[in-house]
């Protein structure tokens, strides 16, 4: 089983940037695909970016490519998200999550075995 922390939310200008973190405790994060997702207030929680386990391959949400960068540092146990040229929109609860299962492609939450507790991205206009 894995813990996950996240780390890294606050309020940002439109236009402006955050990096998100992700710490894992309890199993070493290579043996997971990791996601992050996003909540906003009244809405479904939905899928940002997901990195396989090496960290080669990735795959962005269409709204979010271009903009949003997922790493990963195996060696560290961490997960980051660094997203640039933030919109309003943008403002959400975001979410690291891990699992064994599928490939990156699959980004249904139910995929996801383990989350974190989300960290707060309020962007202004």
């Amino acid at each position: 089983q894995v813990q996950l922390v996240e780390s890294g939310g606050g309020l940002v200008q439109a236009g402006g940037s955050l990096s998100l973190s992700c710490a894992a405790s309890g199993r070493t994060l290579s043996s997971y695909i990791m996601g992050w997702f996003r909540q906003a207030p009244g809405k479904e929680r939905e899928f940002v970016a997901t990195i396989s386990r090496s960290g080669g391959v990735t795959y962005y949400a269409g709204s979010v490519k271009g903009r949003f960068t997922i790493s990963r540092d195996n060696a560290q146990n961490t997960v980051s998200l660094q997203m640039n040229s933030l919109k309003p929109e943008d403002t959400a609860a975001y979410y690291c999550a891990a699992t064994t299962s599928g490939t990156i492609y699959n980004t249904a939450l139910k995929m996801y075995n383990y989350w974190g507790q989300g960290t707060q991205v309020t962007v202004s206009s």
